[in-house]
């Protein structure tokens, strides 16, 4: 099966991209989360679309991201969400806390869809999260997670 993918894939491919997978893969899990569309003759404009959505997101080059990459690893990020009394908290530590988290108090600009966690946030306590900041370059980002007050 033949198809365009609108987000990014891991191990598959960025938006944008035409892949072929299995047919089970793409009609069960591809398809009805979204993550991808039909490939057509006219479906190169939408490509096209995405790929220039994609390049404007994207850190211009090699030295602004390993700049940046720089600025994230200088001192870990402080992120509070409400816990409990045990220091569970309530819900997780989302890609989206982090993204404005490093905007607040490191006034860098990170897109939320390229964090990844290595293990789920459900406590406080100190983490890493990994940055893709550019197809070269990733960046580990040192997380304080708090309880709020």
């Amino acid at each position: 099966m033949k198809l365009i993918l609108t987000h990014e894939v891991s191990n598959l491919g960025a938006a944008g991209d035409v892949v072929e997978v299995k047919d089970g893969y793409g009609r069960n899990y591809l398809l009805p989360r979204g993550l991808a569309t039909p490939w057509t003759k006219g479906a190169q404009r939408q490509i096209d679309q995405m790929r220039a959505a994609r390049k404007a997101r994207e850190i211009a080059s090699v030295e602004d991201a390993r700049a940046l990459r720089d600025a994230l690893a200088e001192r870990p990020v402080d992120i509070t969400q409400r816990a409990g009394e045990s220091g569970r908290l309530f819900g997780a530590v989302s890609s989206k806390d982090v993204a404005a988290a490093v905007k607040e108090q490191l006034g860098k600009t990170i897109d939320r869809r390229t964090v990844q966690f290595i293990e789920p946030i459900k406590s406080v306590g100190n983490y890493r999260c990994e940055v893709k900041l550019h197809p070269e370059v990733q960046a580990q980002v040192q997380l304080r997670v708090k309880a709020a007050k």
